[in-house]
């Protein structure tokens, strides 16, 4: 299970996850993706939104199971979208601590996928709670600009307390987005997170390009809308370093 997490926006956790979990696909793996952001921004880049739509949401209302809403949307992936209903969850106040557990609980039986993406809204209420209990690992992406950084650092303090106070803690791997090799910004960004997280960066930086912003419009992965652009050969980069662990030294 693993979260794709970042409180800042526009950093390219949906894109991570979308184009991530195609190229684990396309390697022969079996893959669910899980879109917990209520806007529905994973699902519709798989091509896969409609109106009143039950996904995740009714999962975690106690209207559903998993298999009641999972929609198979690639070979070797299959999709739980969002649900017209999920941002209730955060409205919800019976239950008390076990809200946060609700995707954990879900997920147990989950077991013949090779891996389970959860992709969060750029929040920290009880959806992101939800998928962090859920989640063994987690990647943050991290565009290379000072704000990545600032929003990082409120990031982690937040998983620090969380995992400290639940005794609940993920290992976690940090993916450079949006990265511009020629700027200077970018650089000192990218060396200070080498610093700071050694052994945690994986190897492959995630170039600026333009398609991977446009092939969500499309309901398509970068793999299908332009395979030969540097952002599918970035993906298909990270999603080795991943299966191999592969991180800057």
């Amino acid at each position: 299970m693993i979260a794709v997490m970042n409180q800042k926006g526009g950093v390219g956790k949906t894109t991570t996850t979308l184009n991530l979990a195609h190229a684990l696909a396309m390697s022969g793996n079996a893959v669910t993706v899980i879109d917990m952001d209520p806007q529905s921004h994973l699902t519709a880049s798989f091509g896969a939104e409609l109106q009143d739509q039950e996904g995740i949401d009714s999962v975690l209302l106690g209207d559903n199971n998993l298999d009641g809403v999972k929609i198979p949307v690639r070979e070797n992936i299959d999709l739980i979208p969002a649900g017209s209903r999920l941002g209730e969850l955060e409205q919800i106040a019976v239950g008390g601590a076990k809200r946060g557990w609700l995707l954990h609980d879900a997920l147990e039986k989950e077991h013949d996928k090779d891996y389970v993406f959860i992709d969060c809204p750029p929040s920290s209420g009880m959806l992101t709670m939800n998928a962090l209990l859920a989640a063994k690992e987690m990647i943050i992406p991290v565009s290379g600009d000072y704000l990545a950084l600032h929003g990082l650092s409120r990031l982690l303090n937040i998983l620090k307390h969380v995992e400290d106070r639940l005794k609940h803690v993920t290992k976690k791997w940090l993916v450079v987005t949006r990265f511009h090799s020629r700027r200077k910004l970018a650089q000192e960004v990218h060396n200070k997170l080498l610093n700071y997280f050694p052994g945690q960066v994986l190897a492959t930086s995630i170039r600026e390009n333009v398609s991977l912003a446009e092939s969500p419009s499309y309901g398509k992965t970068i793999f299908e809308y332009k395979n030969s652009c540097n952002g599918a050969q970035d993906y298909r980069d990270l999603a080795d370093d991943f299966l191999k662990g592969r991180t800057f030294k």
